[in-house]
């Protein structure tokens, strides 16, 4: 992915709600934006990754926008809002995104707590895979959970990605570093089929 295609905007119907996928615009999103993590801030404190160094000051919402412009055009990250029916629901990113002989990136995840359960999570990681897979051309994909996310395993489960094991203090979260279990997708466990197709496939089992 490089300044050509982006921004990118993905989109589909899941269970008759528009799941779109897009990159935050600007002001014009600040406060949907901060309005949403303000309302889910005790809901994703668990989960949400945090800086091993408590004097790094916080970034600020128009700096964090112009960091993933940044990234995003230079090909290392794909920064995408999920809106379901054009209601700002939460994020999906797929970061480290490495080129050469890896062809590899990551995947990471919220949603409002409102709409959990509703398998919208699944269903917009699956269209962030078939992208991955498809016009940015990767060859692997991996989502890492910590062991104690139950819901979260249950969403890369839906999807049948392979359990890679454990990485030990792989992440810093809420001020101390947790072990993550890592889950993988290449082009070969997919054998031709779509992510989204997987998904339906799975769930009719």
């Amino acid at each position: 992915m490089t300044e050509r295609n982006w921004p990118v905007a993905l989109e589909g119907v899941h269970n008759g709600t528009i799941i779109r996928l897009r990159g935050l615009r600007g002001r014009k999103d600040r406060k949907a934006f901060m309005g949403l993590r303000r309302d889910n801030a005790e809901w994703t404190k668990r989960w949400d990754s945090t800086s091993p160094y408590p004097r790094m000051r916080q970034v600020s919402y128009a700096h964090m926008v112009r960091e993933q412009e940044r990234e995003a055009k230079a090909g290392r990250l794909l920064p995408l809002m999920i809106d379901l029916d054009g209601r700002m629901t939460g994020q999906i990113h797929l970061f480290n995104i490495v080129r050469g002989a890896l062809q590899s990136g990551s995947i990471g995840y919220w949603i409002d707590e409102r709409a959990a359960g509703r398998g919208v999570v699944p269903f917009a990681l699956a269209m962030v895979i078939d992208h991955a897979f498809g016009p940015m051309g990767l060859h692997r994909v991996e989502v890492n959970i910590r062991p104690d996310n139950a819901k979260s395993l249950r969403v890369v489960d839906k999807l049948g990605l392979r359990d890679e094991g454990v990485r030990r203090a792989y992440l810093h979260i809420d001020n101390e570093w947790h072990d993550h279990r890592s889950f993988a997708l290449t082009l070969e466990d997919l054998a031709g089929e779509s992510a989204q197709h997987r998904l339906y496939r799975l769930s009719q089992q």
